[in-house]
């Protein structure tokens, strides 16, 4: 195990500590908590001060941080960024059997959330150059039972919202947006999840706005939309419940889930919320160091594009991901140099065991296929520094050197 030291200046019961070594993790938040301890202590403090630990007085002022950032109308915190889509769904009027056409390359979640809220998803293969629902595609998957369209944002830009508004309005569909890795990203002046009936976010650790565990949030500016997700996050209870306990008094009307935020998840976001627009610099900082260093390296098939911030248009890199020709070899070469890395998405969502039934064949949808075959997440996280940056790509550097050296070897060919 790697030597731990303490930080100077820190105060408290708790001291916290960052590792040491010459590991470089996929992720860490070790540096970032050490330095936000103080502020995160307070909010904290004031938790056990009210005695409420879930769905209380934290996790309301949480949800008005979040509307000011957002600008969404209303804001429901919930105890995980999948149970967030699940009860959006609902709240939109899901009905058993209604097909969610959703894109074939994404986290599990998105396929998963359709089913659990009672529908059907219909894939839709992506964009290469997004990794986004590919609008023509979508065109082409509408069927009689299609009756939501769920664009996914991924990594560092959002689906073409414009196009894919175009599609629903010509068939008649309700979008509903996984903007779960999508805080701080803009189209057209309006924020991820706000373009259709509603969105969502995620706020597991690792992501660009990261709880200590999970928690997630539905966005919507519909208040009917609104009203309905915040009864159906506990137990379908109408009326206050937020900050007023027990709460078991008031009737339901739905048949809701547990799904209330808890508030220390809320005191850690509130603390960390005031360093967000910081850390999402810092993260566009990085993408540009890692896209200097890997332009011209041979095997490197794809790169992310730069940052863009324009004409309400705003990119916010969740993951630095590229795409290598010999991606599980470069995987694992890392991991011998002591490299973190994740594979977004090892499996097209029409390829998991979970949706055989639905009868899809291997390379029905090419672009996801070949986004699962060849994508990697490299180390990504405001604490890295550009030390660290330069010894990762100098790691995927010589792998992709050596590669293309023994090919040329024994083929006479570069590879």
């Amino acid at each position: 195990m790697a030597a731990r030291e303490k930080l100077p200046g820190q105060e408290g019961a708790y001291s916290p500590s960052v590792p040491t070594g010459e590991s470089i993790p996929f992720f860490s938040q070790a540096k970032t908590f050490a330095r936000l301890w103080p502020s995160i202590e307070k909010k904290l403090g004031e938790v056990f001060d009210n005695g409420k630990f879930s769905h209380g007085k934290q996790v309301g002022e949480f949800e008005e941080a979040l509307a000011r950032y957002t600008g969404a109308g209303h804001v429901i915190g919930v105890n995980s960024g999948t149970d967030a889509l699940v009860l959006l769904l609902r709240a939109c009027g899901l009905e058993a059997g209604d097909g969610v056409l959703v894109p074939a390359y994404s986290f599990f979640a998105t396929a998963s959330a359709v089913v659990l809220a009672g529908g059907r998803p219909q894939f839709v293969d992506i964009d290469p150059a997004t990794y986004a629902m590919d609008p023509a595609a979508l065109e082409a998957a509408v069927t009689v039972d299609s009756r939501f369209v769920m664009p996914v944002h991924l990594f560092h830009t959002m689906a073409d919202m414009a196009a894919v508004t175009a599609v629903a309005r010509r068939h008649g569909l309700t979008v509903v947006e996984d903007s779960a890795e999508a805080i701080g990203m803009r189209q057209g002046g309006r924020h991820a999840g706000l373009h259709g009936a509603g969105g969502v976010l995620s706020f597991f650790p690792s992501k660009t706005l990261g709880a200590l565990g999970d928690a997630g949030a539905v966005l919507t500016d519909d208040p009917s939309v609104a009203a309905a997700a915040d009864a159906l996050r506990h137990h379908g209870r109408g009326g206050r419940t937020l900050d007023d306990f027990p709460a078991v008094a008031t009737e339901s009307a739905l048949p809701g889930v547990n799904s209330k935020m808890d508030d220390v998840q809320a005191a850690v976001l509130l603390a960390k919320t005031a360093v967000l627009e910081e850390q999402i610099a810092r993260r566009a900082e990085l993408a540009r160091e890692y896209t200097a260093r890997l332009r011209d390296v041979p095997g490197v098939l794809r790169l992310p594009g730069p940052p863009r911030e324009e004409g309400g248009d705003r990119d916010v890199y969740y993951v630095y991901l590229i795409e290598s020709e010999r991606r599980d070899a470069l995987v694992s070469h890392l991991d011998e140099h002591g490299i973190g890395t994740e594979v977004y998405y090892p499996l097209p969502l029409p390829d998991q065991p979970a949706f055989a039934h639905l009868g899809h064949r291997r390379g029905e949808f090419p672009h996801a296929a070949a986004a699962a075959r060849h994508a990697v997440a490299l180390p990504f996280h405001p604490d890295l520094d550009t030390a660290q940056v330069e010894r990762v790509c100098a790691a995927v550097r010589a792998f992709h050197t050596t590669a293309t050296t023994a090919t040329t070897a024994t083929t006479g060919r570069p590879s």
